[in-house]
């Protein structure tokens, strides 16, 4: 009797890891990271063009509680601050920005993406004048990924 309840015990323990183990792969099988890819290159596609267009009144890249990490300046908080900072410098400079997705780490479920990049600035005659790596953390938020946090850095050498 007591090895038929130490038995029943382990074969429970058994099925208990396995239907765990079938459901994280389940869950994981469920999010298709090249759709997510494409999600989040649109995104940077759509930034893109409304920092290029000089005109940053709707920029819904960035979520309410972004915080930003730029170069060399403290972090900026909040969209306001965000798009406040970017205003400044699409008035200081007419050079044009490309983002491109490198990877995409999607959570299990979905609702987190970090996204590690490239960008390009150039000039009017398509000089590179800056180019780097970034890193973003997107949250889906209203079925839509805004970005919660970013961060980038210059490849170039400081002048």
């Amino acid at each position: 009797m007591k090895k038929n309840f130490v038995k029943g015990i382990m074969l429970s323990g058994i099925l208990s890891m396995m239907v765990s183990c079938s459901d994280t792969k389940t869950e994981s099988a469920a999010i298709d990271k090249e759709q997510v890819k494409k999600e989040i290159q649109a995104r940077e596609d759509e930034f893109a063009a409304v920092y290029n267009s000089g005109q940053l009144k709707n920029i819904g890249y960035y979520a309410d509680d972004a915080i930003s990490y730029f170069q060399n300046r403290e972090p900026l908080v909040g969209r306001e601050a965000i798009v406040e900072f970017l205003k400044g410098d699409v008035t200081a400079n007419p050079n044009k920005i490309t983002f491109k997705t490198n990877e995409v780490y999607p959570s299990r479920d979905g609702a987190l993406v970090l996204e590690i990049g490239h960008f390009n600035v150039m000039d009017s005659t398509n000089t590179t004048l800056n180019s780097g790596n970034y890193m973003v953390l997107f949250e889906k938020r209203d079925g839509k990924y805004v970005c919660i946090r970013d961060m980038s850095a210059s490849d170039r050498p400081m002048e």
